[in-house]
């Protein structure tokens, strides 16, 4: 059984350009042989199971990733999923490829051997080893060497995380933050580089990361004191790190400063992942001190002029970043001088307005929930009421209402509505009592 597949009309080589108007429409077919059961599709690296089926490697890994522990074409249960690479059959469609170059075939490249737990292992020994010895110059080749294998697919990586790799090199990376960083400066770099995809790590390798000193090179990094990757690295790690171990916060804003290195990260975009990953961090710093009176990092976040920087964020970020953005504003607005600045300014409001039912469901609670923290405790002018009512919230927490939404949500559009309604009593009670009947 073959297929057709038809050859490209742009970019055949030179020699077919003047035969072109005869040839257009020349079809080529592909062996069934050289297909993968599975996707149908040339077979760049393809193995074979202990059934005596070939497959392409990165098919029959996402077969057994789901669960499987059959071969798709025979369903036999397989007793081991070793996967024996088919060499002879590789070497066949590459030729195939070369012969068939006229119509736009590329040759497949030779596919890599994927690394094995071994390996991994091994390069681990070898690079607790170099820490114990300071030996930089040993940990920088294994760390790059590891980085490498990681580059060649997924895979590779799949393979040095779950075994591990990621806990060493949090353990390498406290280790050497400990003697001077501007001397190891290119080895943290490295680490911090690698760290960003070895997630997740163990609970020592936790407490590794965690500590003070390393934390502090992490901020050093976040400073900009490296490169401009570099700080980007170290904004994803201490993200991953907080996901990881929410009380590595308490540790963090023990840093001097760490507050203003943050906010000139949202203010001075590197790229839109590290602005998710910012919000995120600053949002869990200012939980951490939510049962606290004083409300001392949200404050100094306030003064520094965050609230506009969030405004700003809302107008152009997309969904994530919006959704990630009000619940910074959100937390803000928990404290009386943060809600006291979103009043002040202008584009607070039509913003919270806009975004209801704009963006997600998620930004629509909270954007509720900002708002409803903005007007419960305004005085008798209720001057963001007023103006919330003029651009049409009363009509949209109304449709929030009936649409349905979840019960604390319901009890903040309920108290909304109250409000609108004494403030306009004569325009809006006909509403309100239908509102109510429903």
């Amino acid at each position: 059984m073959n297929f057709s597949w038809r050859r490209r009309r742009a970019g055949v080589a030179a020699k077919l350009e003047s035969s072109k108007s005869t040839n257009s429409d020349m079809e080529l077919t592909i062996s069934t042989h050289f297909r993968c059961p599975i996707s149908l599709d040339l077979m760049k690296d393809p193995i074979t199971l202990s059934t005596g089926i070939t497959y392409d490697r990165e098919n029959i890994e996402k077969w057994f990733d789901a669960g499987n522990v059959t071969c798709p074409v025979t369903n036999q249960i397989l007793r081991n999923l070793d996967q024996v690479p088919n060499h002879s059959l590789r070497k066949m469609i590459q030729d195939w490829c070369v012969e068939n170059k006229s119509y736009g075939v590329e040759r497949i490249p030779t596919p890599r051997i994927p690394i094995t737990p071994y390996e991994v292992s091994h390069i681990g020994s070898r690079m607790v080893a170099a820490t114990k010895n300071r030996d930089v110059k040993k940990c920088l080749e294994l760390v790059g060497k590891i980085k490498n294998l990681g580059k060649e697919s997924e895979r590779n990586k799949r393979c040095i995380v779950s075994n591990g790799f990621g806990s060493i090199l949090a353990d390498s990376f406290d280790a050497f933050s400990r003697f001077s960083i501007d001397e190891n400066v290119n080895l943290l770099k490295e680490i911090l580089s690698t760290l960003t995809w070895t997630f997740p790590i163990d609970q020592e390798a936790i407490s590794k990361l965690k500590s003070a000193i390393s934390l502090r090179c992490i901020a050093w990094f976040l400073k900009g004191n490296g490169d401009l990757s570099s700080k980007q690295n170290a904004i994803f790690v201490l993200k991953q790190l907080i996901s990881s171990d929410p009380d590595s916060v308490n540790r963090l804003t023990e840093i001097e400063g760490i507050e203003e290195t943050l906010f000139q990260i949202l203010k001075i975009p590197i790229c839109p992942k590290a602005t998710k990953a910012c919000l995120m961090i600053i949002d869990h710093m200012m939980l951490e001190e939510q049962d606290k009176i004083n409300g001392t990092i949200t404050l100094r976040f306030v003064q520094m002029g965050l609230i506009p920087l969030i405004l700003e964020i809302l107008v152009d970020g997309d969904k994530s970043t919006c959704e990630k953005a009000l619940v910074v504003f959100e937390s803000i607005c928990n404290l009386k001088e943060g809600r006291k600045s979103a009043r002040e300014n202008a584009l607070t409001i039509p913003l919270l307005v806009k975004k209801i039912l704009r963006v997600s469901n998620i930004a629509t609670e909270l954007s509720i929930s900002t708002l409803w923290k903005l007007c419960l405790e305004e005085n008798d002018e209720n001057l963001a009421l007023f103006e919330a009512v003029q651009l049409g919230a009363f009509q949209k927490i109304l449709v929030v209402l009936q649409v349905g939404c979840d019960d604390k949500t319901k009890e903040k559009v309920t108290e909304l509505l109250k409000l609108m309604k004494k403030l306009y009593r004569d325009k809006l009670e006909d509403c309100f009592d239908r509102l109510i009947i429903y």
